[in-house]
């Protein structure tokens, strides 16, 4: 039976990581995207279950907790979980790909705690804290409050750089894209039989 590696990208909110998970996928056939399970709502119409995320009740979340069905979880945020369940993994390996997680930098230590040599856990960052800040706001999808908590938190996150295996600056995306591209492809290619 396959048993793929996993591609772990982690970056404080704003930072690009989604961006780049998308291209990847686009353009990387032997990668299947880990659908994380949240307790949030969703934040647009076009966001689906099943496809962006698997959409818990608090309720159904902590009942997968207590059934020992995720590799990791935590509360990113008061009353909202996130988490990665096993069964999104095995459901990824038995279609013979490798896994790629967009997660955030805590679900990502976690996630490289997990698969060890198996996992490469790639720090996606920009080049300061102002450009994060702007980021964010550009975005338009947060109240001032909110941004004030994620730029926090992001300074926070940023602490934690060293734990991971590579560190991606993404100032210029193209550029990004293309060292992620070859990052991922010599990890796939290292130790194959």
């Amino acid at each position: 039976m396959f048993q793929g590696k996993a591609i772990i990208f982690s970056a404080p909110s704003g930072s690009g990581k989604t961006t780049i998970v998308k291209h990847l996928l686009q353009h990387m056939p032997q990668l299947g995207f880990s659908i994380s399970a949240c307790t949030r709502d969703k934040r647009r119409r076009e966001e689906e279950n099943g496809k962006d995320y698997y959409f818990l009740t608090p309720e159904e979340f902590k009942d997968k907790i207590n059934q020992n069905a995720f590799i990791e979880w935590e509360e990113v945020y008061e009353g909202n979980f996130y988490g990665t369940l096993k069964e999104e993994i095995q459901r990824i390996w038995n279609q013979g790909k490798h896994v790629i997680f967009d997660v955030d930098v805590k679900g990502g230590l976690n996630l490289k705690k997990y698969f060890g040599d198996k996992g490469l856990a790639i720090f996606v960052k920009v080049p300061s804290i102002e450009d994060l800040a702007q980021r964010l706001h550009d975005r338009g999808t947060d109240s001032e409050e909110s941004l004030s908590r994620r730029i926090y938190k992001a300074k926070f996150e940023m602490g934690f750089e060293d734990k991971f295996d590579v560190t991606l600056i993404n100032e210029h995306l193209e550029t990004s894209l293309k060292e992620a591209e070859s990052l991922v492809s010599r990890f796939i290619e290292e130790n194959k039989l």
